[in-house]
């Protein structure tokens, strides 16, 4: 890089330091091997029913890792609740397609309680490996909220 593209590239940056005000109440990300955990429901049908919902059991292998990722993601961001259920964790879509997390239950108390407004989600799958990250948002910052 010469002098001027390396002062062009300063003048074009921003940078992006981590908040100290309490937007993000926690982040949670995990990845799942698709064949393991295909292996694994073969193995031990049980498992699926535990881990997923219904309509979940019926997607496609790469689809049920990624919501298995989401779920363990989910529980990382809200740090881990020890009344945990996989139960209570569920994956829906968007027309568009873009998924968002739905919580009951007991997970949906442990976020209350930590004062989380709203759930960002992003799952992917490539190459044989799910992955999703979770952000969980404080409610007092999240636009439209009363409290």
């Amino acid at each position: 890089m010469s002098g001027s593209d390396d002062a062009l590239a300063r003048a074009a940056s921003r940078a992006f330091p981590p908040r100290a005000d309490g937007t993000v109440l926690g982040v949670g990300v995990d990845v799942v091997d698709v064949a393991r955990l295909t292996d694994r429901f073969a193995r031990q049908p049980a498992l699926l029913r535990r881990l997923l919902t219904a309509v979940e059991q019926d997607l496609p292998a790469a689809s049920r890792a990624a919501r298995v990722a989401a779920k363990e993601a989910v529980g990382k961001a809200l740090g881990s609740p020890g009344d945990f259920s996989w139960q209570d964790v569920t994956v829906a879509r968007e027309r568009s397609g873009r998924p968002y997390l739905v919580l009951s239950g007991a997970t949906l108390q442990a976020a209350d309680r930590l004062g989380v407004g709203h759930l960002h989600l992003s799952l992917s799958h490539d190459g044989g490996i799910a992955t999703a990250i979770v952000i969980a948002e404080s409610a007092a910052l999240t636009p439209g909220n009363s409290s």
